[in-house]
């Protein structure tokens, strides 16, 4: 009923009520999160550490539930089957739009273990959700432009210091790692600027995905596979609020990780050729269902 009220009410409502759940959900994890900062016993900052995870389940949960009630977006999900809530899972998956964040959250939420994204360290000053994201223990990577790097050489070891440290820490929760491989949105711009080989997505980027498996190692079970399209084109957060997106289509595959997988990317250039060969095909296939799911060309 409330996805057929005209717009001009619908969207002032549903954007409220996201508003309403993000700052009471927001609240509770901060005074939780305080909490936990002073407590010494490492048992009850454990115990404070998984409340924090229900708590931010129960906020997707309520969006999800929203982006149901306030639009007639029709969602195709295939591939859920066996997923653990007790599993360690890397998920890799095509990135098109900020709107990639909710579906994914939206059709993992309580499925697998709660999915923390690398996020760039500028997001830590957004609103409320900012220290959320760093309460909920996702890592923050600075970037540096290769004219940086060029002046600073000793900057190139940051993010991979910091990627292994949430990886130790990582390997003792339950956890789903996510993983953007292309490294950014994707744009017709991008990708022609790239020369991309192929038709619907970016380069994929092997290093950080070969740096995470190698620095988690046994504590991984599989490679979640996921291809998100939007069959009328990708769109803003907006759109998906306002219900102009109508089609969204979700493929799951999972994937072994094989002892091949794991070695050292960046001084084994046998192992990295090796490596690059491997999610080049993965890549490859990826594109040919986006292709067969869109028809075009």
């Amino acid at each position: 009923m409330l996805a057929s009220l005209p717009a001009l009410l619908r969207v002032p409502l549903a954007l409220l009520l996201l508003a309403a759940s993000t700052v009471a959900h927001v609240l509770v994890l901060f005074a939780l999160t305080l909490v936990k900062l002073v407590l010494p016993w490492r048992g009850a900052r454990v115990a404070l550490s998984r409340a924090l995870v229900v708590i931010a389940e129960s906020w997707i949960g309520v969006n999800g539930a929203l982006f149901d009630l306030f639009t007639h977006t029709r969602w195709q999900i295939e591939g859920l089957e066996g997923l653990r809530p007790d599993g360690n899972y890397l998920v890799l998956c095509n990135h098109q739009s900020w709107v990639d964040i909710p579906v994914l959250q939206k059709v993992f939420n309580r499925r697998i273990p709660f999915l923390r994204f690398f996020l760039k360290s500028q997001l830590i000053w957004v609103p409320l959700l900012g220290p959320a994201w760093w309460a909920l223990d996702f890592p923050f990577m600075k970037r540096h432009s290769r004219e940086q790097l060029a002046k600073h050489p000793e900057l190139a070891g940051k993010d991979r210091e910091t990627t292994r440290r949430a990886c130790e820490k990582f390997r003792h929760m339950p956890v789903s790692v996510m993983n953007f491989v292309e490294g950014t949105r994707f744009t017709r711009a991008k990708h022609e600027a790239q020369a991309s080989p192929y038709r619907h997505l970016l380069r994929p980027r092997a290093g950080g995905v070969a740096f995470v498996l190698d620095a988690m190692g046994e504590g991984l079970h599989a490679i979640l596979d996921v291809t998100i399209v939007y069959v009328g084109g990708a769109g803003s957060m907006m759109d998906l609020i306002a219900g102009r997106i109508r089609d969204i289509r979700v493929q799951v595959r999972q994937r072994s990780i094989e002892p091949a997988l794991r070695g050292d990317y960046e001084n084994d250039p046998a192992f990295r050729e090796r490596f690059q060969a491997w999610i080049n095909a993965l890549w490859a296939q990826k594109d040919a269902d986006i292709q067969q799911q869109t028809g075009s060309g």
